[in-house]
């Protein structure tokens, strides 16, 4: 049975059911760095076009999509997706546990996009949306296929899931301790949890491939485990911040390289991936 959502004076989709965020997954300190760098930074930048990519592959402009929401975040893809394609769906939504993100994602996001407070383990949602994106999301959550699963009872028959993660163990770094990761995915691992979920995997691919080699360098500084905590938090606030201009004019050139380049073959790896599941 679907929850029932009730639209506040605040311009919040609020449930039935009340939710609380879990900050142990997700530090709501965290949606501030976000919301500075969704907008400007390479990494997001490239990640940006290059799901657009695949977003214009499984669903052509011929194709009337529908209604479409992005289960987590600030609303950085949903402000992108309805600048670059603001006819591609009749219903954009953004979907978050948190309340901070939701507030801070008003001012960035179209009057027209709806914002829910959700929980993403229980989102009482039965064959409502056309299409839903998980983006950098189960990588925090201690039952990633759970949330899978959740997604997919919340897609139409025929409804597309679009997932990325960070990609590859070998990539494993102090960053990853820093944003609560649990767990980096293969493409094998995108098979394994499409079968759990019941969905098809219609396709599974690296990105991050051609900066893969500065990320690897970046990540693996010497001295790390040597360093004080708050050692530790300087360097991680400089890396989370955008870079100078011209390095970060650099850096976006060649993430957006990428595309369409990645999807014209299949990167041998890459430190992230994208995965997309369609609901039979």
């Amino acid at each position: 049975m679907d929850i029932a959502y009730t639209l506040t004076p605040d311009g919040i989709h609020r449930p039935s059911v009340p939710v609380q965020h879990r900050e142990e997954e997700y530090n709501q300190n965290g949606f501030a760095i976000l919301w500075e760098m969704q907008a400007r930074h390479f990494w997001y930048r490239g990640r940006h076009r290059f799901l657009l990519a695949a977003l214009d592959r499984f669903i052509p402009a011929r194709i009337a999509a529908g209604a479409a929401v992005d289960l987590g975040g600030v609303g950085g893809w949903v402000r992108y997706l309805a600048d670059r394609r603001p006819e591609r769906f009749r219903l954009l939504a953004l979907a978050d546990s948190s309340e901070v993100a939701l507030r801070m994602a008003a001012s960035a996001l179209p009057a027209a996009v709806a914002r829910y407070q959700v929980d993403l383990m229980n989102l009482g949602w039965r064959d409502r949306w056309d299409c839903a994106f998980l983006l950098d999301v189960i990588e925090h959550l201690p039952d990633d296929g759970g949330a899978l699963r959740q997604a997919a009872l919340a897609l139409k028959p025929g409804g597309l899931l679009f997932v990325t993660t960070p990609a590859l163990r070998q990539f494993w770094s102090y960053n990853d301790d820093y944003s609560h990761h649990l767990r980096r995915y293969t493409r094998q691992d995108f098979a394994d949890l499409a079968a759990a979920a019941g969905l098809t995997l219609c396709d599974a691919r690296y990105f991050m491939f051609l900066l893969s080699p500065f990320y690897w360098l970046s990540r693996r500084r010497l001295g790390v485990d040597h360093m004080s905590d708050e050692e530790k938090q300087v360097m991680i606030k400089k890396a989370h911040q955008v870079p100078a201009a011209p390095l970060n004019l650099a850096l976006t050139a060649v993430s957006g390289a990428e595309t369409p380049l990645g999807h014209w073959l299949r990167f041998p790896w890459g430190t992230s991936i994208l995965g997309v599941f369609r609901k039979q």
